[in-house]
């Protein structure tokens, strides 16, 4: 085998493998091997027919895509080992030449690191931030505590209201005929939630429990699928349940139910500590933030189309695992709210390319600062981790393999560069009209 690496445009590399022709004819026997059961030719015993015959009947190419995906799975990462290329996706593969007697050749084509090269990222001038905690604050902080000790109850002495949840079933037609992706049982909507189609949401205001009634929409104009486009859907929706929050009463004993306070004002002050200590957090994490995006907007990377497509392609997945696990329907959700998987995915390359210029620049930032991850830093770390999840240093390391550790350590490594940016950064106050602007929005 023989590579040649051909270094192309926005760090993208193209191998091309050459295959000698012995190792090719021997994927191609290796091919006959796994494929001779499924030939049948008269006078011979199944699976018992000679390759030649096999070939003369069939044709030569008709192990060639067997014998391919042999001479590519053998051969593939041995090139990729040669070429000494710090490699990122999957390859794109072509093949060049196929044919008995010939060498195999193909071409893979794939997303290398880019080069990076830093602009300014100590230093940097970010807006400073005012730690003020405000009764509305603290109030909002009791409401949410409130909220998460409600209960669900089903109300049955009135009709639905925004912010209750109706478990409908349903079924979409256009002029009578039911479409794909529009009939549902159980479904769990919140009222006021813009989860399905404007208009949807409302017409079920008012309605009680064991009702129907048929809720009319028009899909948008610009809806992915051509034939819902701009036409009105008439969904017959079976109200089965309504179901509301109850809030326990916010007093004295409340507070005695949640914490270790006996009363409701002494709750609420240790609350303003906590949400202090938390905008202190987040004050610093936005300073991170500001200042990593200025250092990221001043280095230069420059990405392979098959790395963002690959990122895009990570993401959209991990978001349709997420659904599932949350037992939604992608195709459903799709449907509902007038995507196709093209835009979710165009939606989301932004935030892709962002996601990958970081860790660069990062990658970057940690190696020209020389900073490393010490094993004390890490033991840290872990006893942060195990206290926040109320386990033992021991018992958290146990549940982490050797590959998971290495990740781990990278992250941590990543996380200090950005700290290093964020300590450097300079705050200033905002100019007048940035504060207008701010205050106004």
């Amino acid at each position: 085998m023989s590579v040649q690496v051909e270094n192309l445009e926005k760090s993208t590399a193209k191998l091309t493998v050459t295959v000698p022709a012995e190792e090719f004819e021997k994927a191609i026997n290796s091919a006959y091997t796994k494929m001779k059961k499924n030939f049948s030719v008269p006078g011979f015993r199944k699976g018992k027919v000679p390759k030649q015959l096999v070939e003369k009947m069939y044709g030569v190419e008709v192990f060639y895509e067997e014998a391919a995906n042999i001479c590519l799975t053998d051969n593939y990462p041995k090139a990729a080992e040669e070429s000494e290329l710090k490699i990122l996706t999957r390859p794109t593969i072509d093949i060049v030449q196929i044919e008995k007697g010939k060498d195999f050749i193909f071409t893979a084509e794939v997303g290398v690191t880019p080069e990076v090269v830093l602009g300014q990222y100590k230093g940097i001038e970010v807006p400073k931030t005012e730690i003020v905690v405000t009764d509305e604050d603290v109030d909002a902080e009791l409401k949410a505590e409130q909220s998460k000790n409600s209960r669900t109850v089903t109300v049955d002495d009135r009709a639905a209201q925004m912010d209750d949840t109706v478990v409908i079933d349903y079924e979409g037609t256009i002029d009578g005929v039911a479409f794909d992706g529009g009939t549902a049982q159980d479904h769990h909507l919140v009222l006021g939630s813009g989860q399905f189609i404007p208009g949807f949401e409302d017409q079920l205001v008012g309605v009680s429990t064991g009702e129907e009634k048929d809720v009319v929409v028009t899909f948008p104009e610009d809806y992915h699928a051509k034939d819902l486009a701009g036409k009105e859907a008439v969904f017959h929706c079976t109200v089965k349940r309504i179901e509301k929050l109850e809030l326990p009463e916010l007093d004295d004993e409340f507070a005695q139910d949640v914490s270790e306070f006996d009363t409701l004002d002494e709750y609420k002050e240790s609350l303003k500590k906590k949400i202090e200590e938390r905008k202190a957090n987040n004050a610093k994490n936005a300073k991170i933030n500001a200042a990593m995006d200025k250092a990221i907007e001043n280095a230069t990377v420059e990405l392979s189309d098959l790395l963002v497509e690959e990122q895009v392609n990570n993401m959209f997945e991990q978001t349709a695992n997420n659904m599932r696990m949350q037992g939604m329907d992608l195709e459903q959700y799709l449907t509902m709210s007038g995507q196709k998987i093209e835009d979710v995915k165009e939606n989301m390359k932004p935030d892709a390319i962002k996601q990958l210029r970081t860790e660069f620049v990062l990658d970057k930032i940690a190696e020209v600062e020389n900073i490393e991850v010490t094993e004390e830093k890490v033991e840290e770390r872990l006893a942060e981790m195990a206290k926040a999840y109320g386990m033992e240093v021991d018992k958290l390391k146990e549940l982490f393999n050797d590959a998971y550790m290495e990740q781990f350590k990278e992250n941590m490594k990543s996380e200090l560069a950005a700290e290093l940016v964020g300590d450097s950064a300079v705050e200033v106050e905002a100019k007048a009209e940035e504060a207008a602007e701010e205050k106004a929005e």
